[in-house]
């Protein structure tokens, strides 16, 4: 759907996630998904630019269909539809992880490894450590080119769940020693920097 599109359908649930940061509008979303039938649509608004690469590796993540977004000011309007039960999935996590603190022992150490920092441009400008490269989850499938295969990659957003969803993905196009930081930048103790 593009940015400027009116949907010409009907939304059964509208969930206001305005303000909300990383993962609340996915939390919300799930559990209002709960609440509608199959087939419904839920039209989930929020503010986080981070939402829109969220919500579709969250329904693709569990069968529901990601339908499209659009863009009014600082709202994104997303819009889902709830699959059947035949369709969707259990929601899986990466299980492969690594602790802030593993990841502040492994800064001291001279073994080469990437930090791959999926939080949106605005996050990393303001607060990233300084050995993080920066490439958004909505567009890390088009950098998979400038990644290592040959060393570890750990990657981190805010709360560890954007980068579980990177980790996913980096997975399944082959990419074999990748770890999510758990907890993420939330409760990061370690050096950082700023633009």
């Amino acid at each position: 759907m593009s940015a400027q599109a009116r949907p010409n359908f009907s939304v059964d649930k509208v969930l206001d996630c305005k303000g909300l940061a990383c993962p609340m509008p996915v939390v919300r979303t799930k559990k209002a998904m709960e609440q509608i039938a199959p087939g419904q649509v839920i039209e989930v608004q929020a503010t986080d630019k981070g939402s829109l690469a969220d919500m579709k590796g969250w329904a693709n993540n569990t069968g529901h269909h990601y339908l499209g977004s659009i863009q009014e000011g600082d709202v994104m309007r997303h819009f889902l539809r709830k699959a059947s039960p035949q369709e969707t999935k259990a929601e899986t996590k990466y299980p492969h992880t690594i602790t802030n603190e593993e990841l502040h022992a492994r800064l001291q150490s001279p073994e080469p490894f990437l930090l791959i920092d999926v939080r949106e441009p605005a996050e990393y400008a303001f607060q990233r450590i300084p050995a993080a490269k920066s490439i958004p989850l909505g567009v890390l499938e088009q950098h998979l080119d400038e990644l290592p295969t040959d060393r570890d990659m750990f990657v981190i957003c805010r709360s560890g769940n954007r980068s579980d969803l990177a980790c996913q993905l980096l997975a399944g196009k082959g990419f074999s020693r990748v770890k999510n930081v758990v907890p993420g930048m939330a409760g990061w103790g370690g050096p950082v920097e700023s633009q």
